[in-house]
């Protein structure tokens, strides 16, 4: 009885051997013991070795949660909503993601548990599975599996990292392991699992720990997984005696247990994981060749400017969200990459909006080199980033407004220098006397929560001689959108003629994209967010003059 069943199985095998295994190799970022580890970091940092040795990757993010995007996820619960070119909303780690490889990342690189049920359920409802009853296994990892190779059908990759989302024996990931399960089968040559996992210290033994990995690789060998590679979370060095522990007792070999220290910064970890070889032990297991050796050259430029700057700048974010440092992480890692190009240690200086009133502003922002006032929606500290604005304005410090902070210094121009006293958002008060930040006509009649959102890339034209154009050098440029309110053109003649100029419009709708103050200087607020495209190897243009600006307007003060 047990030969039939073996010549299926085989059958089976051969099946998905042949007619579905392509050039693309996978490989699979698990995390277990505890969340918070890094799989994200991890992942970037071996596509960046990867892709230094003359491979094509990109990675993906497979989250476990329920919601369809993070679009509608509040920054307390998860942190900042990346925003991809086709207007995806996505996960933050698709922010490591692009920062690390210098690729743009779109909608196939973050899927959720919602997305997936989303989908199987509109093909239920189309009849696509002819009745039959609609299940986890199949149809739900099928449609995991189908998300997965989305991206290496074309061949443009040779390599794809997912990382999925949560922790081994978390419920909510269980289809998901499963489905990676499914895919070390079917395509036994072309997938690994690296599993991430944590060695904690404890100071009472004076020793690590070694039995959370070992638990942690058991839960996975439970679920049919055996993972490839070890990639060991620790404070202490992984002395050779607990690496062999580790491999014995987890089924790895002694070489694909990886030391994984806590870094001085995230962007030393790419060079650790050198030191460790994990690139090379990714490669020999995936038969692909290891003779090039990765081109870290600039990578290691960066590093050298950012360790070693030459000045300094105190720059404040006033912002809402700034308890959760992670609701502006875009920002803060740009102004990382334009530290480290004006060989400049940024300071950042982070201020709840709520907390700034025309009493305290100068004693909050009186010693601050430049500020920054941080995207955002709703009313709650709109008071306090209007006020920090007319400070700013008023004492010439280097501004820098993004979206809501763009749209801010708009309403403050209105009421303190063209009189317009009760002028608003029509997001706050929806009948105000004069609607300087208003929504388009056309989004008005939409619905849906998102549908009136402006998403994604859109270009911008650019003035001559303006910052913005100083700072692009070209007059043409594509950014990043997230909104849904807009500059209200009825008052921009106004504006111009007093001297708040539009150096920024949409080609073809005419809205206004980027305002400066000509008499100020460095006074630029953009409706679009700069922060998503800034890179290590592209270092946004308008972060990088920010901080130039800053440097050029302390040193004439001094």
């Amino acid at each position: 009885m047990l030969f039939p069943n073996y010549l299926d199985n085989f059958a089976s095998r051969i099946f998905y051997g042949i007619i579905m295994s392509n050039s693309t190799k996978y490989i699979f970022v698990t995390g277990g013991v505890a969340s918070s580890l890094g799989k994200g970091i991890i992942s970037a940092s071996l596509a960046k070795l990867l892709q230094a040795r003359g491979y094509s990757v990109t990675i993906q993010k497979l989250d476990p949660y329920i919601n369809i995007d993070p679009g509608t996820l509040n920054p307390y619960e998860h942190g900042e909503c990346f925003v991809t070119d086709d207007g995806a909303e996505t996960d933050l780690d698709l922010g490591h993601y692009e920062r690390f490889l210098n690729v743009p990342t779109s909608q196939a690189n973050n899927v959720t548990t919602g997305r997936i049920y989303q989908s199987v359920i509109e093909k239920e409802r189309r009849g696509d599975f002819l009745g039959k009853t609609v299940q986890v296994i199949p149809h739900i990892t099928d449609e995991i599996k189908e998300r997965i190779q989305l991206l290496g059908k074309d061949g443009k990759y040779d390599i794809v990292i997912t990382e999925i989302g949560g922790t081994v024996g978390d419920i909510e990931s269980l289809p998901y392991v499963e489905a990676v399960r499914q895919m070390l089968w079917e395509f036994e040559n072309d997938c690994i699992v690296v599993h991430l996992t944590l060695v904690p210290y404890l100071s009472a033994a004076g020793e690590l720990k070694t039995k959370p990995t070992q638990h942690s690789v058991k839960q996975l060998l439970e679920l049919g997984v055996q993972p490839d590679v070890l990639c060991c979370r620790t404070e202490h060095p992984l002395e050779l005696g607990l690496r062999k522990k580790i491999a014995k007792f987890c089924n790895v070999n002694l070489n694909a247990v990886i030391e994984a220290r806590d870094a001085e910064t995230i962007y030393d970890v790419p060079l650790l994981m050198q030191k460790e070889e994990l690139d090379k032990v990714v490669l020999d297991k995936l038969n692909f060749s290891t003779k090039s050796k990765p081109n870290l050259d600039q990578w290691n430029k960066f590093l050298e400017n950012l360790k070693n700057p030459t000045s300094e700048v105190t720059i404040a974010l006033v912002g809402k969200y700034v308890e959760l440092k992670d609701s502006y992480k875009s920002i803060s890692e740009a102004f990382i990459h334009a530290g480290a190009v004006n060989r400049t240690k940024v300071n950042i200086k982070w201020v709840h909006s709520e907390k700034i009133t025309s009493e305290n502003v100068e004693e909050i922002l009186g010693e601050i080199d430049g500020v920054l006032v941080a995207p955002g929606f709703g009313s709650r500290g709109i008071s306090g980033k209007i006020e920090t604005i007319r400070f700013v304005r008023e004492n010439k410090i280097p501004f820098l407004g993004i979206c809501l902070g763009m749209q801010c210094a708009v309403i403050e121009f209105a009421r303190n220098v063209l009189g317009m006293k009760d002028a608003h958002t029509t997001e706050i008060i929806e009948d105000c006397k004069y609607p300087v930040i208003n929504m388009m006509k056309e989004q008005k009649t939409i619905s849906k929560l998102g549908g009136t959102m402006r998403l994604g890339a859109y270009k911008c034209q650019l003035v001559p001689e303006s910052n913005a154009f100083k700072a692009y050098n070209t007059d043409l440029i594509s950014e990043r959108h997230r909104h849904r309110y807009e500059f209200n053109n009825e008052y921009l003649e106004q504006f111009e003629k007093t001297g708040m100029k539009a150096t920024g419009k949409n080609p073809e709708t005419g809205l206004v994209e980027i305002i400066e103050i000509a008499d100020h200087p460095w006074f630029v607020g953009t409706q679009f967010h700069p922060e998503y495209k800034s890179t290590v190897d592209n270092p946004h243009p308008l972060f990088s003059s920010f901080v130039k600006a800053i440097l050029s307007n302390k040193n004439k003060i001094k």
